[in-house]
């Protein structure tokens, strides 16, 4: 049941990552749930490296994990675009 709720939300904020950033991106579905997983985990990596968080197992908020999803959509379009043009 864990995995289905991780990547429900990773879903969710890989959806909300993209409805925040303008402009046309070349991620799919499977790419948006990933990056959304990967955004949760780098802001709760952040949060804990920056001492936001008391415990390990206190993870980030959904604000968060999009500012998190929005940072690799990013450097996601960053590389993609790049390749394409090449």
């Amino acid at each position: 049941m864990e995995i289905l709720t991780t990547l429900l939300i990773g879903f969710v904020v890989g959806a909300l990552a993209k409805l925040f950033m303008p402009g046309r991106d070349p991620a799919g579905i499977v790419m948006t749930i990933l990056l959304g997983i990967a955004g949760s985990m780098l802001a709760g990596f952040m949060g804990s490296a920056l001492g936001w968080y008391r415990s390990p197992a206190e993870g980030p908020g959904i604000i968060a994990s999009i500012i998190g999803a929005m940072l690799l959509l990013v450097v996601y379009r960053l590389l993609v675009g790049r390749r394409l043009a090449a």
